[in-house]
């Protein structure tokens, strides 16, 4: 087949839609055609960005026979700004795409006869998230830039107004820009590790009270006192002002000290009729309203009737452990992080729950511990981060036989990897629902009931490629681009095609055949320095690749 040329213009119908939203068609050819802000039902004229064997990706030139589904997005930094990819649909349409994204990622990935047959819609598609954190840098002229990364970038698109926030968060953030313009106080260059503010970061509750934390590339600011007087002037719910100190060359936001300037380090949220006290670096869903559908659809799964031991792998501060805890005999949570097991602890005494511990462990090695000890939970609830369940704690899940595993999940694609790998080990996922958490984005949260069933020693084993997650990711070089965009996010580094060949070949992975290797005997290519190999890897670890 030959491959249409960069830049030619091609028109199409848009069929359906990516794992990240963009509308799908085929050229004449048959080549599948990734193109965003297209919808499933139009006619588009596109050009060409990038061809492979496999697909290709074009550029909306113009919208020929518009879909009924087609709105004018609501924002006006849409879609400069990467928090939002599906504001230029209906939610209706939304709905649809999170819904069918799921049941392709379980058929097609899983291999799975489920279907999800019911989504969760969001009663608030505006204002809903009680969590923000701005980036903040130069502007070009000098000044302050502070808002979100524009898609795929480091690049601070100014954002005045969010949709997403509360207007507190909102207006802390247009007041600490200014405080900073005024008093000159230098943004953070992440280029160049230079400059004082990095990030702010706002947390609400239901009862409207913030939380502001400034995260700043030294011990201290200029001038605090006069930054938390305008604070207070402007945010009458204003319940403390945290500074937090982050001098890593790292993407991630947080530092590790929090020194309080003014007021409370802390604030109190409900969820599910519990309280829970959250201080900056808590884990807590961004979406409390939702984040109570989904945990009450997950106990519900759960089946629960006062007698059963219930085992919460990657419990966080506890949420999801404790709203079990009110039906359940004993509940038992682990987590990695020690100041999640504190609060873990900290929140079951403030609810008086007394059936509740917590472990402070890895996932895999809370299960293998458990089993080594010969508990036998009844039920076992899972809420894993993006990369899924690893092999280890799969096995422990088995070691310890559960009746029933609830599988609340943030990504498809891994979900369904799981679930298939579960079902050889005879676990049968049964039911399976959709809630939204985040409207106006692409991610979506699922909750599965898995029960144990007799495992069928004739079974196929379920074979599938990491590329098949999400095609609109695919590139030559199968997953490289992914790879180098993962290193880049998480550490700051730049690594190449050849580091990661380097790296997959130490790791046993198959690289393509003569892929970077040296055109002659005596060629000597640079070698992967460690500090970049250890991001590889680890790369490589969330995608379950090693």
């Amino acid at each position: 087949m030959e491959l249409p040329r960069k830049n030619s213009e091609h028109t199409m119908v848009i069929t359906g839609y990516s794992t990240t939203g963009e509308g799908v068609g085929h050229l004449e050819s048959g080549l599948t055609v990734f193109v965003r802000g297209a919808l499933r039902g139009e006619r588009c004229r596109i050009s060409i960005l990038k061809a492979s064997k496999r697909c290709a990706w074009g550029r909306l030139l113009a919208v020929e026979e518009p879909s009924p589904a087609r709105v004018t997005p609501d924002c006006p930094y849409y879609p400069k700004c990467g928090g939002c990819q599906l504001r230029h649909m209906s939610y209706e349409e939304e709905l649809s795409l999170k819904l069918g994204r799921v049941n392709d990622a379980l058929q097609r990935i899983g291999g799975l006869p489920l279907r999800a047959e019911v989504i969760h819609p969001a009663p608030e598609r505006t204002g809903y998230r009680n969590k923000v954190q701005f980036p903040v840098g130069p502007a070009s002229d000098g000044g302050v830039r502070l808002g979100f990364y524009r898609r795929r970038s480091h690049e601070i698109v100014p954002v005045e107004r969010c949709l997403l926030q509360p207007e507190a968060s909102n207006q802390a953030g247009q007041i600490v820009r200014r405080w900073m313009d005024e008093r000159q106080i230098v943004p953070y260059d992440e280029t160049s590790h230079t400059g004082l503010v990095r990030h702010l970061f706002c947390r609400t509750n239901a009862a409207g009270e913030l939380l502001v934390c400034l995260v700043v590339n030294a011990g201290a600011l200029p001038e605090e006192g006069e930054l938390v007087r305008r604070l207070r002037a402007g945010l009458p719910k204003l319940a403390g002002v945290v500074l937090s100190k982050n001098r890593e060359r790292t993407n991630v936001v947080l530092g590790r000290s929090f020194r309080t300037l003014w007021g409370r380090d802390w604030l109190e949220d409900t969820l599910c009729g519990l309280t829970f006290r959250l201080s900056v670096p808590s884990f807590f869903q961004v979406n409390r309203r939702q984040a109570e559908v989904l945990y009450r659809r997950a106990l519900d799964f759960a089946g629960l009737t006062g007698r059963e031991t219930v085992l919460d792998l990657y419990c966080g501060t506890g949420t999801i452990s404790l709203v079990m805890a009110q039906r359940a005999r004993q509940v038992i949570g682990a987590e990695i992080v020690p100041e999640a097991i504190e609060d873990a602890k900290a929140n079951a005494r403030r609810n008086g729950l007394e059936n509740a511990r917590f472990l402070c462990a890895d996932a895999g090695q809370a299960a293998e511990m458990l089993a080594g000890q010969g508990i036998r939970p009844d039920v076992i609830s899972v809420d894993p981060p993006r990369k899924g369940l690893s092999h280890e704690v799969i096995e422990a899940i088995c070691q310890m036989a559960p009746e029933r595993v609830v599988y609340v999940s943030c990504d498809p694609g891994t979900l369904a990897r799981d679930l298939a790998l579960l079902d050889e080990r005879g676990y049968r996922a049964e039911r399976a629902e959709v809630v939204d958490l985040f409207p106006g984005t692409g991610h979506v949260e699922t909750v599965v009931l898995l029960s144990k069933g007799e495992v069928d020693s004739k079974k196929i084993r379920v074979e599938f490629s990491l590329e098949d997650m999400d095609m609109s990711e695919f590139q030559d070089g199968a997953t490289y681009p992914q790879i180098k965009e993962y290193v880049l996010e998480h550490t700051g580094l730049k690594v190449s095609n050849l580091y990661i060949s380097q790296i997959k070949r130490k790791c046993g992975i198959e690289v393509g055949k003569n892929y970077n290797l040296p055109k002659s005997e005596d060629s000597r290519q640079p070698q992967c320095p460690p500090e970049k190999e250890k991001a590889i890897r680890e790369a490589f670890k969330y995608y379950g690749m090693i």
